[in-house]
């Protein structure tokens, strides 16, 4: 159902409803004057409340960057903001949690000790029905989800939503698959709705979809280095295999019979020396014969390796930064958008002398503002400083520009506001107060850091090759000790100082004091165990812990209370921040990698599943009749050789571990030959897509997001016009960029607005 024209000029609008008053007065006979203008005056107020409701919606949107092009009615805006709350949101997250957690259970399960094929026993597989059941829950949830975003959304945005008419299949195809697993009594090898589960992720999380979107327009624009990269490594197998020919005695032979005695061993011998994990095996046995062999592999290095990889990662960067910088851009001007809509919403007609008699400017009243304000649904701190803003205003109006000014706070990260020193009346108190809150007390506390991890080295060192037996705990006893009872001086100290509520409001105190009470208790308890120390120190085992159980723990934290001086060190500081800010906006990228490791997993399984059979010295006797005679093969550097039993694709967990191990790249050709030799030849070609995939472009996404992380935040480090304050914000993706991107003029804004499909705005100027 088509919403009414909610917004315009609030005039018509009253017209509308007087309107419709005088038909409900003809049809239910003569009504009196004062119900006349009760019912008037009501519906002014519902439509005053539907402004600001409308309002509210629209800067929440602009805050968590959404589309404004949805229903505006007050029935949907209810539900609207119900679908976004809190707790609606935790319930959607958690089943797709709960569904793509449902690969680690269903058949093949991964609940086993160890994925090792000589020691896995046979596992416990749920009944039919049971992982079904809980999918089915899942399912529902999904297509009530489907069903609101549509409704909401209208079936004209529904048919111009790409992701969304996705959505729609992929359940369809989720839901046909299930009632034809139930069918087969969940017998069937090949479940099509796990490879889609992923989806659901990507879909539930907009920078998620920009960053895939950006993503699937930058691998059309590499397609030419990786080209000339695939000619490059055709051009030097075709001279390999010219050179290292089959001769007559075994020894020269060695470098064709190992790695180019085909050309499919001889593409997977130099495409593994392109990631540099056969290097310099491949190289050994012809160098061994001629010096002269080398400058092949060294040309073939210098020019893959270290020439067109980097190419690559250099229009990796380059083109997913635009296309990220466009995406992003997008979402700038939907937060410019919502708040000039809600401005647009709110905005009356007042009379304002500007030099020319009978002129308007559109403004909206102060307490209005305020209204919304208290509506909308952000961060506390952030809030109060809009209304404080607002409530500056000399004028009871607030124009186009205030009102977008207003919202530039939420591009600032917001400073925290200690609680005051205690007042002492003592002059002495007071002078202590101001030596032991001073900046030095933080070095004096840096430098006894630093000497206790002298004196633990020290330890370690002289400890190294003795005994436990015949170690001494006396000078660790005493130094611990004594350092301990320096940190429970420097943090009453510090409360006195600051006082309990300062002293608590900054994190590093309360990682200090964490630390200082865990070291105390660990110290009590070894003086209560053992005693105090003395020379010949003991570590008997009796307790809980032994003795040096007890101190290694208490050495450990002590390195980590050495964090402390992170933040007093600008470029390490820099560093942390940097870290900290790509942890924050890394969820989307690394969603997009949990998604290639999901589909992979799963195609995995379903191609290599039991492929690779166990030794004859396997526990696991339900196997041990399927070994083949050429898994007793020992031959240096193969699969069995090293004992890499573990890493296989017999369960969802276990194939997560080997994607990793793959994606790492060292000894990565041991599986290629592997499952070449029990599976297939072709088997080659998921390997090779995986490391595309996640070595190639995701890893160089990884660094590109770095760079551009630690380069603004260095540039703002280091630039004039920042203060160190500015600098330790932490940034958001869209504040990353900012500095590249230019926000939409108001024409464009108020055209946009025009073409909202359920938002009817005047044509003429406003």
């Amino acid at each position: 159902m088509e919403t009414e024209p909610l917004l315009g000029r609030r005039r018509s609008s009253w017209q509308k409803l007087g309107t419709d008053e005088s038909r409900k007065s003809d049809s239910s006979g003569p009504r009196s004057s004062s119900s006349r203008n009760n019912s008037s005056s009501s519906g002014s107020s519902q439509l005053d409340d539907l402004y600001i409701q409308q309002a509210a919606v629209f800067i929440e949107d602009a805050i968590k960057y959404r589309t404004i092009n949805h229903r505006v009615d007050s029935r949907s805006l209810r539900l609207y903001r119900w679908y976004y709350s809190a707790a609606c949101q935790w319930v959607l997250n958690t089943a797709i949690l709960v569904i793509l957690a449902m690969a680690f259970f269903e058949k093949p399960s991964s609940l086993s000790v160890t994925s090792d094929l000589r020691f896995r026993q046979v596992l416990w597989e749920p009944p039919c029905g049971l992982t079904e059941g809980i999918e089915a829950i899942c399912l529902l949830l999904f297509i009530v989800d489907v069903v609101i975003k549509s409704y909401l959304l209208g079936w004209g945005e529904f048919q111009k939503s790409k992701w969304l008419i996705a959505y729609t299949l992929v359940l369809a195809a989720s839901t046909v698959d299930w009632i034809v697993s139930l069918s087969l009594l969940c017998e069937e090898r090949i479940r099509v709705r796990r490879i889609l589960r992923p989806f659901f992720l990507i879909q539930n999380s907009s920078l998620m979809k920009k960053a895939f979107n950006c993503l699937r327009q930058t691998i059309p624009q590499i397609t030419s280095v990786m080209l000339l990269l695939a000619l490059h490594l055709l051009l030097f197998t075709m001279i390999a295999m010219l050179l290292f020919t089959r001769v007559q005695t075994n020894e020269d032979d060695k470098e064709w019979k190992t790695y180019f005695r085909n050309l499919s061993e001889s593409l997977t011998s130099l495409l593994v020396l392109l990631t540099t994990a056969n290097n310099p095996d491949v190289m050994i046995p012809a160098y061994s014969r001629r010096r002269a062999y080398s400058l092949f592999f060294i040309a073939f290095s210098l020019i893959g390796t270290y020439l067109l990889m980097n190419l690559l990662t250099a229009i990796i960067y380059n083109q997913f930064r635009g296309y990220l910088l466009s995406s992003i851009q997008t979402s700038i001007v939907r937060r410019c958008l919502g708040i000039r809509g809600a401005f647009e919403v709110l905005c009356c007609e007042r009379s304002n002398k500007t030099g020319r008699s009978g002129s308007l400017r559109v403004t909206v009243s102060t307490n209005t503002v305020l209204q919304v304000l208290q509506k909308v649904k952000m961060s506390s701190a952030h809030k109060q400083e809009i209304i404080k803003q607002a409530k500056a205003f000399t004028h009871d109006c607030v124009t186009a520009e205030q009102f977008r000014d207003l919202f530039d706070e939420l591009h600032k990260e917001t400073v925290k506001e200690y609680p005051p020193k205690p007042a002492y009346r003592s002059l002495f108190l007071q002078k202590l107060q101001t030596v032991f809150s001073h900046r030095f007390v933080e070095y004096v506390g840096n430098l006894m850091v630093a000497v206790h991890l002298v004196c633990i080295f020290v330890a370690l060192v002289h400890d190294a090759e003795t005994p436990i037996s015949q170690r001494d705990g006396f000078f660790s006893g005493v130094v611990n000790g004594s350092f301990v009872l320096y940190y429970l001086l420097e943090m009453a100290l510090k409360i006195f100082a600051l006082g309990i509520k300062g002293y608590c409001s900054y994190k590093s105190n309360l990682f200090d004091g964490l630390l200082t009470i865990i070291l105390m208790i660990l110290q009590l308890s070894s003086l209560v165990q053992y005693g105090l120390p003395r020379r010949g120190w003991n570590p008997e085992l009796h307790g809980l812990l032994s003795l040096w159980e007890t101190v290694r723990l208490a050495n450990m934290l002590i390195v980590f209370r050495f964090l402390r001086i992170i933040p007093n060190i600008k470029l390490m500081a820099l560093v942390a921040t940097s870290l900290f800010d790509l942890i924050k906006n890394l969820r989307a990228f690394a969603g997009i990698l949990v998604v290639a490791y999901y589909v992979f997993a799963i195609v995995g399984v379903v191609l290599f599943k039991d492929k690779i059979p166990p030794p004859q010295n396997s526990t696991n006797a339900s196997l041990t009749s399927s070994i083949s005679p050429a898994n007793l093969t020992l031959q240096c550097g193969t699969y069995e050789q090293l004992g890499y039993w573990p890493n296989n694709f017999n369960d969802f967990a276990a194939a997560l571990v080997t994607l990793w191990d793959l994606m790492v790249v060292n000894n990565w050709q041991v599986f290629l030959d592997v499952y070449s030799r029990y599976a297939s030849p072709w088997s080659k070609l998921y390997f090779v897509a995986w490391w595309l995939v996640s070595s190639v472009i995701w890893v160089n996404l990884f660094v590109a997001l770095i760079l551009e992380n630690f380069i603004h935040k260095w540039d703002r480090s280091y630039h004039p016009s920042f203060s160190d304050q500015e600098s330790e914000y932490q940034m958001s993706v869209q504040d990353m960029f900012r500095d590249d991107l230019e926000e939409p003029t108001e024409e464009d804004l108020l055209e946009r607005l025009r073409q909202h499909p359920h938002l009817h705005l005047p044509r003429g100027p406003v």
